[in-house]
């Protein structure tokens, strides 16, 4: 038990790392897993994978809160208009992965491969650093000159996020920059999109499970979403202020080297095209 638990709070370490740099969460997992020899057990399961982010989810809204909530006492009547229109082009965002996401879900969990995993890693890699070199000069400054067509579009690049590797807030923010928006902008919309969108996965996770719990396992779920939750506090707060001195070419490297060594690995030990969980 005593190891199981350390497994989980590093689980939900990687979690709270990366759910919020664009570096794919669900691929660093799948991969993590795979590593630790437990991508067949209840660490590798679709339902452990997906619902540790509601740890994550927790800690935007811890966050955020002030930010998130229309009926603080201390916002002015405006400022309250002004959430719920930021809320209305979230939830307009939304639509797209609601809809393909829904349709395609029990075919990307079957594609969840390292092989899959390492591709998008390196695709979404030299699509950051392209596009932080060529890319358009951001005009889209704040969330309420964001118009509800560039939030529609921001969450059809969201759609791209269901294959596994490709990262939801790499996406999300790729997006966002491509549609003129500053890179702290697209950060921040990628967080408060995040929240409906990986509430949702969970709970459909959830709903379709086919994997008997146990209560030891609960306790480990619990453990993961906790640390997930304390790690992502720090993650969000890290990047905040990244972005706001530097570009996004870090992570596109990053991703490139990761995806090789991956596909390397994974090329000697014959377990390249395995699903995992």
């Amino acid at each position: 038990m005593f190891i199981e638990a350390l497994k989980s709070i590093f689980l939900g370490i990687v979690e709270g790392i990366t759910e919020w740099l664009p570096i794919s969460s669900t691929g660093h997992m799948i991969l993590v897993n795979e590593f630790l020899g437990t991508g067949d057990g209840f660490f590798g399961s679709q339902l452990f994978l997906y619902v540790i982010q509601l740890g994550a989810i927790l800690a935007i809204a811890t966050l955020y809160f002030h930010k998130l909530n229309p009926f603080s006492p201390k916002k002015t009547a405006a400022e309250k208009a002004d959430t719920w229109q930021m809320w209305f082009k979230v939830i307009v965002a939304c639509i797209p992965a609601a809809v393909i996401g829904l349709l395609l879900n029990d075919y990307m969990d079957a594609i969840s491969t390292p092989m899959v995993v390492s591709i998008m890693l390196i695709i979404y890699g030299v699509a950051f650093i392209v596009i932080e070199k060529h890319g358009k000069k951001s005009v889209i400054e704040s969330m309420d000159k964001m118009t509800y067509k560039t939030a529609l579009l921001i969450g059809a690049f969201q759609v791209l996020s269901i294959i596994p590797g490709t990262s939801r807030s790499g996406a999300t923010i790729l997006g966002g920059i491509l549609l003129g928006c500053s890179r702290s902008l697209a950060a921040e919309f990628s967080f408060f999109l995040a929240i409906p969108v990986m509430f949702g996965v969970s709970l459909l996770k959830i709903a379709t499970n086919t994997y008997n719990m146990t209560g030891t396992e609960w306790i480990l779920l619990l453990t993961a979403m906790a640390s997930a939750y304390i790690v992502s506090m720090l993650s969000v707060k890290f990047l905040v202020s990244y972005v706001r001195r530097h570009d996004f070419k870090v992570f596109g490297w990053y991703r490139i080297v990761l995806g090789i060594l991956v596909i390397a690995y994974f090329l000697i030990s014959g377990g390249l095209f395995t699903a995992a969980g």
